[in-house]
């Protein structure tokens, strides 16, 4: 069985709407789960600004995306 999933309510478009059904209908995977991915995808690439560990680098003050110390 999968991991605890909770409730919650979004607004697509109508487009967005049509086009996952279409994408349903031809892979047969759950809208929710493009969903879920789609979700994914943004925490991922927004990664940087959510709390977390800090990394090696970031406790020295350099920044681990230019390589150079932080002010």
């Amino acid at each position: 069985m999968g991991r605890k999933k909770i409730t919650t309510t979004i607004y697509i478009t109508p487009e967005q709407n049509q086009k996952l059904k279409l994408l349903n209908d031809k892979t047969k995977v759950p809208i929710s789960e493009y969903i879920r991915q789609g979700i994914d995808i943004v925490l991922q690439k927004n990664s940087g600004n959510l709390p977390g560990q800090l990394s090696l680098l970031d406790a020295e003050g350099i920044s681990p995306t230019k390589g150079e110390k932080s002010p």
